[in-house]
């Protein structure tokens, strides 16, 4: 009985892992999404000055590292670094542009495209990214 239960387990984990995102990369967007979040009110909490945007400040980034931590149970910490960086990079700065009117010169535009690009080539060609 105890071996049918662990073979229609494997079974269900084939079906989940053909049919879903990998819960590492849900864990991981998560992160990110959670990070830019907390970048946000840290920009609001004025020097953590304020205590509303404060109290969020720690309970986004809690919850990122929290979520990253969850990530790195099926991603290599150097790719999960690599896209938590460069997602949170470009996401932070349209949120800059977006919800705090900052403008970004040329130089920025193509510092970011290099990361996003540097992102990409290690995702797509590196030995490391294979997970």
């Amino acid at each position: 009985m105890v071996s049918n239960a662990i073979h229609i387990d494997k079974i269900d984990d084939i079906k989940q892992e053909k049919n879903m995102v990998p819960t590492h990369y849900i864990w991981l967007g998560a992160a990110i999404v959670s990070e830019v979040a907390g970048s946000a009110f840290l920009a609001r909490s004025e020097q953590f000055s304020r205590l509303v945007p404060t109290a969020l400040v720690v309970v986004f980034y809690g919850f990122a590292f929290y979520g990253l931590g969850q990530a790195l149970k099926g991603l290599p910490l150097a790719v999960a670094y690599a896209i938590w960086g460069g997602l949170g990079i470009v996401l932070t700065a349209l949120l800059g542009v977006l919800a705090f009117k900052q403008r970004l010169d040329f130089p920025a535009i193509i510092g970011i495209v290099l990361i996003v690009t540097g992102v990409i080539v290690m995702n797509l060609f590196s030995k490391t990214a294979s997970h």
